[in-house]
């Protein structure tokens, strides 16, 4: 999973704030100037900014601390000091915030735009220098205030793919291949297992004025919500989607079984899942044999939507828009993809 980090733990720190000053106006005129110590300046913070050219977490493999300026000490003829810069950590859309220990999400940065921020630690307030403590008894005072300490946290920052329609299916079952024929991704297909590693997004126009973003899910196999193969390293991605696509290879000669494991594998991860709209597309129907393949999975799953879609040559692709709408409860048709 080369350069995909899609969640980390990091350590954060703002700053303190700076501490006031003692001072005392010694001009050629006033021998007896009052105190002007000015105000310390307040500590930096700690700030999440949304990037939307960042895909992955990949910039806090190795920063695992972060900590934000501290504000500077007030000076003489009432000068505040300056405001310790922010720590700003750069993540990409999708981003979610959690307590490290409960899992508890304290922040949802998706709904965020590109370049906005959102500040998770405030710095500490800075001190009053001494200019603040003159009274008609004590004219001089010697003492001013310390800044108020920065607050330090952990923090768990999580990477969740936001797309309409996520693609489910075994490593082979075309994921990729449809995704780059729809889409302007780039998503790497061959015929071996595992050959997507990483979540692909593609975006798709199904109507005039509509774009959907599509999402190819790594591989399932059996067994996958208790670890095997790429285990629930993706499966928390699907959780985002509107919808799901679930891509049977009909070629494949177990692939009347595969539905059921796949849905089984989903549900065993989580319950809302199986839930989400979801329709079957049986894929490769331009090889012998498939064509009665698809009428024996309609068969089978009588009360599920089922069609058959040949990257090859185009057949079945027309209906795409169509099913789309039906994923996003959207009942119209558009222009195809």
């Amino acid at each position: 999973m080369s350069g995909f980090v899609d969640e980390a733990v990091v350590d954060v720190n703002s700053g303190k704030g700076g501490p006031g000053a003692v001072s005392f106006r010694r001009e050629k005129f006033a021998p007896r100037g009052g105190p002007d110590g000015g105000d310390g300046g307040k500590g930096g913070d700690v700030v999440f900014r949304v990037k939307n050219n960042l895909k992955t977490l990949s910039n806090l493999r190795h920063k695992k601390t972060f900590n934000a300026e501290n504000g500077h000490s007030g000076t003489g003829t009432k000068k505040n000091g300056k405001a310790g810069q922010d720590a700003v950590i750069e993540v990409p859309p999708g981003t979610i915030l959690k307590d490290p220990e409960t899992d508890e999400i304290i922040k949802d940065l998706t709904e965020l735009s590109d370049n906005e921020e959102w500040v998770f630690l405030k710095g500490g307030k800075g001190g009053l220098g001494n200019s603040h403590f003159a009274t008609s008894v004590k004219q001089a005072p010697r003492y001013a205030q310390p800044g108020l300490p920065g607050i330090s946290r952990a923090i768990k920052v999580e990477l969740s793919v936001i797309a309409d329609i996520g693609f489910v299916g075994f490593p082979n079952a075309g994921k990729s291949t449809l995704l780059n024929r729809l889409t302007n991704a780039n998503s790497k297909a061959a015929s071996y297992p595992f050959t997507t590693k990483i979540p692909h997004l593609g975006v798709c126009r199904i109507s005039r004025d509509r774009d959907i973003i599509l999402a190819d899910i790594p591989g399932i196999i059996e067994g996958a919500s208790q670890g095997a193969g790429l285990g629930i390293k993706f499966l928390k991605h699907i959780n985002r989607t509107n919808g799901l696509l679930f891509l049977i290879d009909l070629s494949d000669e177990k692939y009347l079984e595969s539905f059921d494991i796949l849905l089984n594998e989903l549900g065993s991860f989580s319950g809302e899942l199986v839930s989400k709209p979801r329709v079957i597309l049986g894929t490769k129907t331009d090889i012998e044999g498939t064509e009665e393949a698809l009428e024996l999975l309609k068969e089978r799953y009588p009360n599920e939507k089922i069609y058959g879609i040949s990257v090859f040559d185009g057949n079945g692709l027309e209906n795409l828009n169509k099913i789309f709408f039906s994923l996003l409860d959207e009942p119209r048709a558009g222009k195809s993809c």
